[in-house]
């Protein structure tokens, strides 16, 4: 007994007319008489009544419709929830980076979230934190990696996840391009390249702070606004950065990563990389990547 021959015989029960059942299913009358003969084979019983005017049921034929129709529905109707499942809409997650977080923090994190919601899509805007912080606000992503700032709006929770690591990224052909580790006072006299402060506040300081330690004022040889920017003009001699070490992950050729030494004693300058998110939001997704990333957030913090 197969799931076609059932189908044939309820549509010729239902329609008692070989030739009408034929065109319902779509077949040949002589391949739906087959079907129907095969099925009365396998369960040793008469299901219809036969003449050259006219088709009934037999008793069997009757018990098997009352039996069968059911379950043929109740098949149809799971046939039919997968169909509309492969057409939903899938559920999206927009998320927005700095630079160096999505370098560096969300491969990390995306691929841990992957596994706890396979068939969410992830929607990644990368841009500074003066520009995610208004499109969180208005609605136009879900969750940010920023650097945390005063006075950000009320109506955010924001959350410190950790600080990363400093490193000094030198053309090749430098001198400190060999070394281990550089200080401070070895890029004394070193042209740097700096952010524009007003777009990349927490990394323009952490330069400028580290040379206000030692009474010191950095070479400025360019001020660049784009961290992408700055590494190609690192790796065209222009000067040295001191940048996130996540940066390094950015595929520029030319370009050494060293790592800033910390003499101890002195204040640490480090960048801080926090979450932020909307308080009177309920976002069931987002939560569960909050809850992935506060899990984590410790192993995360050995890559930064």
């Amino acid at each position: 007994m197969e799931l076609e021959q059932l189908r044939c015989f309820v549509a010729v029960a239902e329609e008692l007319h070989f030739g009408r059942a034929a065109q319902k299913t779509g077949m040949l009358p002589a391949s739906l008489g087959r079907h129907i003969r095969l099925l009365e084979e396998s369960l040793r019983t008469q299901l219809l009544s036969r003449t050259t005017r006219s088709v009934s049921l037999t008793d069997d034929g009757v018990s098997l419709l009352q039996e069968v129709r059911p379950l043929l529905g109740r098949l149809d109707e799971v046939a039919e929830k997968f169909r509309a499942a492969r057409h939903r809409p899938s559920a999206i997650l927009r998320i927005g980076a700095i630079d160096s977080a999505a370098a560096g923090l969300l491969p990390l994190l995306l691929q841990d979230f992957r596994e706890a919601a396979p068939d969410v899509i992830t929607q990644i805007i990368e841009d500074k934190s003066v520009r995610l912080i208004p499109k969180l606000l208005a609605g136009r992503l879900d969750l940010v990696l920023i650097r945390p700032r005063d006075g950000i709006s009320r109506t955010l929770n924001v959350q410190l996840l950790f600080h990363e690591t400093a490193v000094v990224a030198v053309p090749m052909g430098s001198a400190l391009a060999g070394r281990s580790e550089i200080t401070v006072q070895d890029l004394a006299e070193e042209p740097l390249i700096v952010p524009e402060r007003r777009s990349r506040p927490h990394s323009h300081d952490l330069t400028m702070g580290l040379f206000a330690d030692f009474d010191m004022r950095p070479r400025v040889a360019q001020i660049a606004d784009e961290k992408q920017t700055i590494i190609n003009l690192v790796a065209a001699g222009i000067g040295s950065a001191i940048v996130p070490r996540w940066t390094s992950k950015l595929a520029v050729s030319g370009v050494s990563y060293i790592p800033l030494a910390h003499p101890s004693g002195s204040p640490m300058h480090r960048l801080p990389l926090s979450a932020a998110w909307m308080k009177a939001v309920r976002d069931p997704l987002r939560d569960t990547m909050l809850a992935l990333l506060q899990h984590n957030v410790a192993r995360y913090a050995e890559f930064a």
